[in-house]
């Protein structure tokens, strides 16, 4: 995968990160497909030569995307995805995420999983760094599950890392009904499935 520049100076930085919210912009409304890198610049306010100093081309630009997207699912959840080692800390997560649909009207789906569909079979780099955002993603609630699981809270025969790969994929099934469906309560019902499953994991 190549790298993008990183400015040195904070107007090279402010530059860069222009571009590169513009172009995630443009991905979430028209999708991978229908960014160009001409409405990139227009959006952006900046120069071809300012776009290619900080990225050596789309494909570069779409993989920067895809960290941008990963970066807001997590900054939405903010500290409660930090300390998912109690049931009382995982059910506020849970219900953050629902909330978050509410405050969307369902619409949108996951910003992460989206792009997958986009770009999984058609670029390899593209799918490796999908699976970095869930990654990011997944594992502050492996290490609260393996937290969990260290004061007794979860029985010892049980694997973290698989409970939160399940949940995770609760998660995106529940999103996924919840845009085409347009009905926030498809996370819900999948969320509340997945917290079952993880209660099933108590001593």
């Amino acid at each position: 995968m190549t790298e993008a520049h990183t400015p040195a100076t904070p107007k090279g930085r402010a530059t860069r990160n222009r571009i590169l919210q513009a172009a995630a912009n443009l991905v979430a409304e028209k999708g991978t497909a229908g960014m160009s890198l001409e409405d990139v610049r227009s959006l952006a306010g900046a120069s071809s030569s300012q776009l290619y100093h900080y990225f050596q081309d789309r494909d570069d630009l779409i993989h920067a995307v895809i960290g941008v997207a990963a970066d807001g699912v997590l900054a939405r959840q903010g500290e409660l995805l930090e300390n998912l080692d109690s049931w009382t800390a995982i059910d506020r997560w849970i219900d953050l995420l629902v909330e978050d649909q509410v405050d969307r009207q369902a619409q949108g789906g996951c910003p992460i999983g989206s792009l997958v569909g986009q770009l999984a079979e058609t670029d390899p780099d593209a799918r490796e760094a999908i699976s970095a955002g869930f990654d990011r993603w997944e594992a502050p609630l492996r290490d609260g599950l393996t937290r969990m699981q260290n004061r007794g809270k979860l029985r010892k025969d049980v694997d973290p890392a698989a409970l939160a790969t399940a949940t995770m994929a609760s998660i995106q099934g529940g999103l996924l009904l919840t845009q085409v469906r347009r009905d926030p309560n498809q996370l819900r019902i999948a969320l509340n499935a997945a917290r079952n499953n993880l209660r099933l994991a108590a001593p």
